[in-house]
């Protein structure tokens, strides 16, 4: 103990080893946020899955079967015999109009806030182009009479009423699943008549009450589709392959309207079999939630060598400047004060809004440390200087955590700042021949 008293490499090189040994519980308090963050994810599944997960409505589309010649060939490449193959045609409205709500309302399951939503829409539009021909098909392999109409909804278990399909002013009720996966796995579907002219154009109206819960998402199948939203959810955020043509975002809610036509996406009105996937431009809302404590406490948690960094620079300082002797132990018992810290936060962010959670765990910690350091040194000016940096340091993580846009500006300032105090107060340090020589008492 004597050589550290003396030997002020050694001291630094003790320094050092209590920092890299302190990141061990710094990373095993980043596992527990992600492991809680994993908790609630799973939670929510669980609620979701009950009650509707997040919906994604494709469609609607005409899905028509027809006859496919295909030859068989012998080894040495002659016809051996003709074999008819089943096949789809797969046609989109020419025009698709969307409308309706979303009625969004908080669950908990335990400690955690589920989003879940009840939605209504009516959707409309007319289906016109059905050219054979240019598929080189010829009508009399075509089943006109098994034609469907599909709408890929992504969770039946949110359908709320028994569906009705008006066609051309014919009713008929949906059935459950698709006649296809070509385009979706899951949905409904309803048989509609198609007339073997292909100039004839159909209209279809059907409205929907569905249950979901986080997000909500459409495919602009129309060769123009127009979709109009509103909700009282006051937290949207619009994402997918399109945004909004315009939106009203307020403390009542949001109204959006999307218009898109079919030279925006990337597959034609008409195709045959699995050809195209309609996923990659599927766009819509997330009901977010107002915080997300978890990633903001991740955020907080990457500053933690800074935390130890600063404050044990600080203690070293004072020791070459006070004259006074701090044992490795103490050392130690702050680092782990600054370490726990982070539980704190996390545990009171499950309760409390995340800014609370943040003064409340800071306070806790820089009672504990002021305290302990005044004990330590028997210096109340020391104790000061010490809860000052740290008052400082967290107001300065507590600004990065707000300002997100910019929080690679202000902390490179910040560290710009740190370290030219550093090297200011440690200008007229002779560490050539630097001894700590504690006052005996």
């Amino acid at each position: 103990m004597r050589g550290l008293k003396k030997n002020i490499y050694l001291k630094l090189l003790v320094i050092t080893g209590l920092i890299l040994v302190l990141l061990i519980p710094t990373t095993m308090v980043k596992n527990l946020i992600l492991e809680r963050e994993d908790l609630q994810k799973t939670s929510i599944k669980e609620v979701s899955a009950k009650w509707g997960q997040s919906q994604t409505i494709s469609g609607p589309f005409i899905s028509i079967p027809y006859d496919k010649y295909v030859n068989s060939f012998t080894e040495r490449g002659s016809i051996y015999k003709t074999v008819k193959q089943k096949s789809w045609l797969h046609f989109l409205p020419e025009k698709l109009e969307v409308s309706g709500s979303i009625t969004p309302e908080k669950r908990y399951r335990g400690i955690f806030e589920v989003v879940l939503y009840e939605s209504e829409f009516k959707i409309k539009g007319v289906f016109s182009d059905f050219n054979f021909e240019k598929f080189d098909i010829d009508k009399k392999d075509v089943h006109f009479e098994k034609s469907t109409l599909n709408i890929g909804i992504s969770d039946l278990k949110g359908i709320e009423n028994q569906l009705t399909l008006n066609w051309n002013d014919n009713v008929s009720s949906f059935s459950s699943g698709v006649s296809t996966t070509n385009i979706v796995s899951t949905g409904i579907n309803s048989e509609v008549s198609i007339e073997e002219e292909a100039a004839v154009g159909y209209s279809f109206s059907t409205s929907i009450n569905l249950n979901g819960s986080q997000s909500l998402y459409f495919t602009p199948v129309g060769k123009t589709t127009d979709i109009n939203i509103k909700s009282n959810w006051e937290t949207p955020s619009f994402t997918g392959s399109y945004l909004p043509d315009s939106r009203e975002v307020s403390e009542d809610g949001f109204v959006a309207n999307w218009n898109i036509l079919h030279l925006n996406r990337n597959y034609p009105q008409s195709w045959i079999n699995a050809s195209y996937s309609i996923r990659k431009s599927e766009f819509g809302t997330d009901l977010l939630l107002p915080v997300d404590n978890y990633k903001k406490s991740y955020r907080v948690a990457k500053y933690a060598i800074l935390f130890l960094l600063l404050t044990f620079t600080t203690f070293f300082f004072v020791e070459i400047l006070k004259n006074i002797f701090i044992h490795p132990i103490q050392y130690l018992l702050v680092g782990l004060a600054l370490v726990i810290f982070y539980t704190l936060l996390v545990s009171f962010s499950e309760h409390l809004k995340f800014n609370a959670s943040y003064i409340l765990s800071s306070f806790l910690t820089l009672f504990l440390i002021a305290f302990y350091t005044k004990a330590v040194t028997k210096n109340n000016q020391i104790s000061m200087l010490v809860s000052g940096i740290l008052i400082i340091l967290y107001a300065f993580i507590f600004t990065i955590i707000q300002l997100e846009d910019y929080a690679l500006l202000i902390g490179s300032l910040g560290m710009f700042t740190i370290l030219g105090i550093i090297m200011y107060t440690s200008r007229k340090i002779d560490w050539a021949n630097l001894k700590v020589n504690p006052k005996k008492t």
